[in-house]
Order: structure tokens, then C-alpha cells, then sequence
């Protein structure tokens, strides 16, 4: 089993209680718009760190980071990527990608909504966090934790940070 914690569009802004509600998780996905290396350094030092970059993402976080992330962890084969869209209106190319080589958790950012629903068509789970950062126009800064075991995403929890 492992707890992840998954955020996205900090555009350079650590919250400071990520690290507590972060305390419990075995890695932290970050679904782009990144902002700097900096952040990203304090949550590599903090947790084994999955990420992609985003729009707004300079040469620095794109030399690290992939535009598209692939890999499988507890049996869960999973998709990240920042701009990719929803079940019915999927960016240019995600639904293609994910028909050839299908995924069972879609992970995308930059909408700065929050948004966690199935895709009965591709049979998966799609999941946005929302944003966490200060830009934008989202009013509340979210975060999701789960876990995976046995290829199942289970006990997934929305944070809203004060």
C-alpha cells in the first residue's frame, strides 16, 4: 500500500501546512505549474517526488520533469500530465494516448479546479487537485490524498487549506 499526496498549480507558493497534511503520505505528486525549483527541491527533501511540468513552467523544470509521466505503482497503471482535461472533453491527444496505452488514473492540473470522476468509456478514474497556489482564480487551495493497494484507488480525502 502506498499514500500519496497529489497537488498541482502552486506557481511558486508552498502552503506551509502541506508539509502536515503531508506528514503520513509515501510520495507527493505534483501535476504541474510548478513555479521554481526551489519548491520543488524542499519537496523532493521532504518526500520521494513525482512530477510533470506545466504551461507556465521555465527550461529549468522542463529539463527535470516530463511533459508526460507513465509509470505503474501497486498495481495502478497511471497518467499524469498538466493540461489535460476531463472524461468527455479531454485535451488534444490525451484520449488517443489513453486508448493505446490505457491508464487507470488520469492525473492532470491547470484548470485550477477540483475534480474527481470516472470515465466509464476509457475505464478509469480521472483526478484534478485543484490548485494550492496564490495565482489564479480559484478561491479555495485544495490537495487529495489516497491510496493504492492491490490495484485499487481507495480513501481518497480533499484537503482544503486555510
Amino acid at each position: 500500500m502506498k499514500k500519496i499526496g497529489l497537488m498541482s498549480d502552486t506557481h511558486s507558493y508552498l502552503h506551509p501546512q502541506v508539509f502536515r497534511y503531508f506528514e503520513e503520505v509515501d510520495e507527493i505528486w505534483h501535476a504541474g505549474d510548478i513555479g521554481n525549483v526551489d519548491l520543488a527541491d524542499k519537496l523532493e527533501a521532504f518526500k520521494p517526488f513525482r512530477a510533470v511540468f506545466g504551461n507556465i513552467d521555465g527550461a529549468d523544470i522542463r529539463i527535470r520533469y516530463p511533459e508526460i509521466l507513465r509509470f505503474n505503482l501497486e498495481g495502478v497503471e497511471v497518467m499524469m500530465t498538466h493540461i489535460g482535461g476531463y472524461p468527455g472533453k479531454y485535451a488534444p491527444g490525451v484520449k488517443e494516448a489513453l486508448k493505446k496505452d490505457p491508464a487507470k488514473l488520469f492525473i492532470c492540473g491547470h484548470s485550477h479546479i477540483l475534480k474527481v470522476m470516472p470515465d466509464p468509456a476509457l475505464h478509469l478514474l480521472h483526478m484534478n487537485p485543484g490548485a494550492c497556489g496564490q495565482q489564479g482564480w480559484h478561491k479555495v487551495k485544495t490537495l487529495l490524498r489516497f491510496q493504492l493497494e492491490a490495484g485499487n484507488i481507495q480513501q481518497l480525502e480533499v484537503i482544503e487549506l486555510p
